[in-house]
Formats: C-alpha cells, structure tokens, sequence
C-alpha cells in the first residue's frame, strides 16, 4: 500500500510526484542530548498528521516543525494537548446513540452462526470460550482506543483513524520501529479488505441457500450455484450507486427485516428445547479451530470501533468501567452465548451454517423469515463492500487518470463478479465463515491491537515491572497466532473437501 507524504501540492489537490528515494527532511533539536540534531521521516510525518488534522494548511508551517494551532485552557491544566478539546465533528454522537451503532456493529449475520460454533466446541466449552473470547476482543479494543488517545497527546492531533493509529505507534515509538509503519498501514487496509470482501462472498452463499430451502419447497430443486449466478446482474446493478447516502434507506429497510426475522427465529428455537444430554459438552480438540474463526467472525467488530470513538460527543465515555463499549460488548456476549446454546440445544448436529437454514420447510412463516433475512443480506451487500472498494480504488485510482469514472465503474463490476465467484466455487458458509474470521479478524483484532500498545509504550510509560507489559501482550499475539494458523488450516481443509465433493 503506497502513500505519499502531504505537502503544498496536496493542499491544492494535487498529488506531489515521488522523485526518487529523496524525501523531504525536517530538522529538530534533540533536548536529551546537547548539541545534536535529529533528522527523522518521523517529524515529517508527525506534521503531516498536525495540520491535515487541525485544518492548518501545510504552507503556513513553513520554517517551522509545527503547525499553528491553538490551545486551550484545559491544555494548561493538565499539562499537555488534549484531543478532546480540538475534536470539530459536526454531528456528534452522544452516548446512547454511539451505544446503538455498537450493537448494530457486533451484532451482525455472525450471530447467525453461532450455533454452528457450538457444534464444533461442544455445550460448556462453548459457553467458555466464548466468554473468554469476547473479554480478550473487549481488552484489544480498550487498548487500541487507549493507544489512540497517548499517540492524539503525542502528535497534537485530534483523532486517528485505525490504520493512522497502526501507522502513527511505529512512527512516533522508538527510531527502530519507524521503517515498519507503512508496513503495517498497509497491513491494516489489506486485511480490512479480505475480511470485509470476504463477507460479500458469505452475504452471497448466505442469500442464495436461504432462497433455494423455499424455491425447493414451492417452485423447484436447483443447484444452489445457479441462484448465485442469477444474483449476479442484481448485485452488479446495486454496487454501481457511488454515493453512500444512497444506500442508507437499503440499510434502514434491512435493520427492519432483520429485527422481524430474529424475533420469529427465537420463537422457534425457544420451543421445546431438548434436554442438555441430549448434546456433548465438549467435542473434539481438532473442531476447536472451527469453533475459534466462526466465534471471531461473529464477536469482531474492531473495525467500527475508531470511527464510533472518533464521532463521540464525549469520547472518554468510550472505555473506562462502566463505559458505553464494556456495556454494549457485555449485551453482545450474552446474545451470542444464548443463540449459540440454545440454537446447539435444538437443532444438534443438524445445525446449519445459518440458524434460519434449520427452520422448518413446511410452515409458511419459517420460510417467510429466511426470505426476508435473504432480502436483508441482499441490501446490506452494498454498504459491506463500499468500504473494501474505496480502500482499494484510492490505492489504485492515480492509474486511472484519463477515465476515471468509467475505470471505477468496471473496478466495481470486477469485484463484485469475484465475490460471486469465490461464493460459487465453495458454496458452504461454515468453512468460509471461520476462514475470514481466522485470517483476518484474529491479525485486526488481536495480534495488531497487542502491537500498537507495546510500540506505543516502550518508551513511555515503559513495560513496567518485570515486563509485564510485554508478557501480557506476547500472550495475546501468541494466542491470535495460535486461532490464524489453526483456524486457517482447518478451514481450507474443509474448503478443499467441500469443493472436491
């Protein structure tokens, strides 16, 4: 992923062109050490970051290391800049209302899924594991946030955006750690892109399974693949609309479809709910993977959580105890842990990739729910995959510089046509479900997060006594290494056999 530091070319809209391994340097006294001057890409960078951020055009710094930006009294009063004061969002989110939009985050088409989590760990483990899941994605998110808050002190910036937090720790830690911030930039749009184009390919299987269970029933049997390639001029059609406030009354419509489809699912699953003997409780050591990349499919939302905190009307609400993220993560657990049990509960080894594939075939109102909830993925296709697109096309766009229109346009057919093809080739939700969540979920949310907290305290504050820091978050990267490489293997495995059958 290349970019391009900010200069007077980008303040008129127009890139600068790289010239070389040459890149500008800012000159800056070292106070740790008399007479010496440092000379790093860093300071560029932390300026770039001061004035985008401020809205202080770059030209005015010039001569000078800093933007102008004003302070407050409140910067006095705890001794240093503080984010929260200079934070200009024109329709801030109070708390109740970024509360909402966190439910609405976590609680996605993964809760779908959980049942079938549960059937590759078994009653009580899952039950377990799932606590101990969503405490250890909760912690990453408080950290990540928290870390966000020191590099805003540090770089005199308002608020960071995910992949500005991953690149800013690198630049702003020690010297050693600087040439690895483009990397792991990079690293963070990539893998916010494979999971986000990963669940276009699900929302695919999803719709076009739920939409075969009733034709089977009332029209006639086909294979599954071809109602994917009938979706496919829809979806085509769909992702052509460019402006996502075009897309908002497609999400408000499929909020409300989804709200309808998991009452009536409750209701089902809730019904003579068989005895817990009835299942094991605790499977195979070997299923386990499975269980972990469904699992962080479903509890993962980290990457709504710095646009929420960013957009706060009181943002230090955001963590701390109680705060609006433990409560929301608090109300998710609980939601994901009860369809998971009892969905394991009712349907056992039968359980489908989805809860509603498990509804009854021969009553109206089961398979009313599953076209609805059809509908409702179908809708939401558009809003996954806008964001995977504009990462993607700002990365590629400066290639396309003679019809940019029409080139965006065909970049669109071309990704939509891929996700519709990876969902064909392995038309089974559950190993594709725990393949995106191995892959993708556990580096965002796990293995980065523990990263930016030790880059970002290894000087200041430090690692504390006797390391603790670090030890600490070895164990959470060891731990998302351990779920990527299992969950990753064991998900291909199934993939191969299933494209095999």
């Amino acid at each position: 992923m290349s970019h391009h530091f900010a200069g007077a070319g980008d303040v008129a809209g127009v890139p600068l062109k790289s010239t070389g391994s040459m890149r500008p340097i800012i000159t800056e006294l070292d106070n740790n050490k008399k007479g010496s001057i440092r000379t790093d890409v860093a300071d560029l960078v932390m300026v770039k970051y001061k004035c985008s951020s401020n809205g202080v055009p770059i030209t005015q710094t010039n001569g000078s290391t800093l933007p102008l930006v004003p302070g407050s009294s409140k910067d006095a009063e705890f001794g240093g800049y503080n984010p929260f004061d200079h934070r200009t969002v024109q329709y801030p989110t109070t708390d109740m209302e970024t509360f909402i939009h966190l439910l609405k985050g976590s609680l996605g088409s993964g809760i779908l899924a959980m049942p079938l989590a549960f059937m590759n760990a078994g009653l009580v483990f899952g039950l377990v594991a799932t606590a101990v899941i969503g405490f250890v994605c909760t912690y990453c998110v408080h950290i990540l946030v928290r870390s966000s808050h020191k590099l805003c002190r540090r770089m005199q910036v308002p608020a960071l955006g995910f992949a500005d937090v991953a690149e800013v720790a690198f630049l702003a830690g020690p010297p050693a750690f600087h040439k690895f911030s483009g990397l792991f930039r990079g690293l963070v749009n990539t893998f916010l892109t494979i999971d986000l184009l990963g669940c276009c390919c699900v929302y695919i299987v999803f719709v076009a399974k739920n939409i075969k269970q009733v034709m089977d029933e009332y029209v006639l049997e086909i294979n599954v693949r071809w109602y994917m390639l009938m979706m496919l001029p829809l979806v085509i059609a769909m992702n052509l609309i460019r402006n996502l406030k075009y897309l908002a009354p497609f999400s408000m419509i499929a909020n409300f479809l989804v709200g309808i489809c998991m009452t009536i699912t409750f209701w089902y699953v809730f019904q003579d709910v068989p005895s817990t003997k009835s299942v094991p409780y605790i499977t195979d050591w070997h299923k386990w993977p499975l269980f972990f990349g469904t699992a962080i499919f479903a509890l993962e939302g980290i990457g709504v959580v710095m646009p929420l905190e960013n957009n706060m009307k009181t943002p230090q609400h955001f963590i701390g105890c109680p705060s609006v993220l433990n409560i929301g993560m608090t109300i998710v657990v609980v939601l994901y842990s009860t369809v998971g049990l009892f969905g394991f509960l009712k349907y056992g080894d039968d359980t489908e990739g989805s809860i509603t594939l498990n509804l009854p075939r021969d009553q109206l109102l089961a398979q009313s729910v599953k076209v609805m909830i059809a509908v409702a993925i179908f809708l939401t296709y558009s809003l996954q995959f806008y964001v995977p697109f504009e990462i993607i096309w700002k990365g590629s766009k400066h290639r396309f510089t003679s019809h940019p229109v029409l080139f965006e346009y065909l970049l669109r057919v071309f990704l939509v046509v891929c996700t519709v093809m990876v969902a064909i080739a392995c038309p089974n939700l559950g190993p594709v479900i725990s393949l995106v969540g191995a892959l993708c979920l556990s580096f965002l949310g796990l293995i980065l997060p523990s990263c930016i907290d030790l880059v970002t305290c290894w000087e200041e504050p430090g690692l504390g006594r006797g390391y603790w820091r670090l030890w600490k978050n070895m164990v959470i990267i060891m731990f998302g290494i351990l779920g990527l490489v299992t969950g990753v293997y064991s998900s291909i495995l199934d993939i191969i056999k299933e494209f095999n059958q």
